[in-house]
C-alpha cells in the first residue's frame, strides 16, 4: 500500500492544516476538525511512518537574510560519468540551494541564491564554472518568484 491510498479524508484535512502552518499546535488542528488531540497525534505519527510526512522545515526569507538575487543554471557535463563528482562539488557551494537531474540540453539544473548580481557572478565564475567536468553553464536570472508551493494533496 502506498502513502496516497492510505490517506482518508481526515488525513487530507490534517495535511491541509499543516501545509498552511507546520507549527500549528495539534490541539488547534483537533479543534478545527472536531476530533481528539490523541487522534491527531496518532494520524500524524502514522503519516510519518508511511513516509507521507518526511519532516517539517523552517522556511527562511532569503531577501531579509540579504539574498536579493537568484538564478537557475543549466549545467552541461563533459561526461555523464562525472555526474556524482560534480554533484559532490556543487554540494560544497552554499549558494546552490537546489539541484536536479533533467532531460534536454542540460545534465543538471541548479538554483542559486546570491546577495546581488556581483555575488552571483562570483558564484558562477569562481565556484561553479571551475568545477572539473563541467563543460558549459547557461544561467537564467530570476526576477521574482510568483508561485512556490508544495505538491497538492491528492483527492480520494
Amino acid at each position: 500500500m502506498n502513502g496516497k491510498s492510505a490517506l482518508d479524508e481526515i488525513d487530507r484535512k490534517i495535511l491541509n492544516e499543516l501545509t498552511g502552518d507546520a507549527e500549528k499546535p495539534y490541539s488547534q488542528i483537533a479543534k478545527s476538525l472536531d476530533v481528539s488531540n490523541t487522534m491527531i497525534h496518532q494520524r500524524i505519527a502514522r503519516m510519518k511512518q508511511l513516509g507521507v510526512i518526511e519532516h517539517t522545515e523552517i522556511k527562511l526569507n532569503e531577501k531579509i537574510l540579504g539574498y536579493g538575487s537568484s538564478a537557475f543554471t543549466g549545467i552541461i557535463l563533459k561526461e555523464v560519468a562525472n555526474t556524482a563528482r560534480v554533484i559532490e562539488a556543487l554540494q560544497k557551494v552554499p549558494e546552490v540551494v537546489e539541484c536536479y537531474f533533467v532531460s534536454g540540453a542540460y545534465n543538471l539544473f541548479v538554483k542559486i541564491i546570491a546577495q546581488n548580481n556581483d555575488h552571483l557572478m562570483h558564484v558562477l565564475y569562481d565556484k561553479i564554472d571551475s568545477i572539473k567536468g563541467i563543460v558549459r553553464t547557461e544561467t537564467l536570472i530570476n526576477f521574482r518568484t510568483v508561485i512556490k508551493r508544495g505538491c497538492p494533496i491528492p483527492e480520494e
